[in-house]
């Protein structure tokens, strides 16, 4: 009779643990309560024209600063839909398709960090995971808001778009990670 034991098998690294799931809740909670002041703001914005579009990555952060936390597969998607699902349930100007922008947008950042395996966190991948979410964006609205107008007032507005997406968006979400592990929020998660 043997006595041997076998230990358990390691941790699968992309398995998600209740501590993970809790913060990208908590992290699409407080975006999806920012989105309705956002969303405000945006509808102020109107004056700007296609200009107001270099603010457009406030809706993609989820989808950028939930996987930089959580860095497991899954986590832009999550975040990103939390966030539009409660930007919809507190009211937006969109309704329900703020579901759908939402999936759009996160499952295209998340394309972006499952070609890199999830293990890629520096800023040119962030820009790109940003820009894919911004493209995605940019196609939902189009077909969906803007079916009529002529390709170039899209482009003028996907170039501000992008802009949001890569100058600006990577550069926030690195800085508000950045706050959020300082404070000690973030302890036990990959840094």
């Amino acid at each position: 009779m043997s006595l041997a034991y076998d230990s358990p098998r390691p941790a699968d690294p992309t398995a998600w643990r209740t501590r993970d799931i809790l913060v990208a809740a908590v992290i699409g909670v407080a975006f999806g309560v920012a989105f309705v002041a956002f969303n405000a703001t945006w509808e102020v914005l109107a004056f700007a024209g296609p200009a107001r579009y270099i603010v457009y990555g406030w809706w993609l952060i989820p989808a950028i600063v939930g996987p930089l936390v959580i860095r497991k597969p899954g986590a832009a998607l999550f975040t990103e839909m939390v966030a539009a699902g409660l930007s919809t349930i507190l009211g937006n100007q969109w309704g329900p398709d703020a579901l759908l922008s939402g999936f759009v947008q996160g499952a295209a950042a998340e394309l972006v960090f499952a070609f890199t395996l999830y293990r890629r966190w520096s800023w040119p991948v962030l820009a790109v995971a940003g820009l894919a979410a911004g493209a995605a964006a940019w196609v939902h609205d189009w077909a969906l808001y803007f079916p009529t107008f002529g390709l170039d007032v899209m482009l003028v507005i996907g170039a501000f778009m992008a802009v949001s997406a890569v100058a600006i968006l990577p550069v926030v979400a690195i800085l508000l990670v950045r706050a959020l592990r300082q404070t000690g929020v973030l302890e036990g998660f990959p840094a």
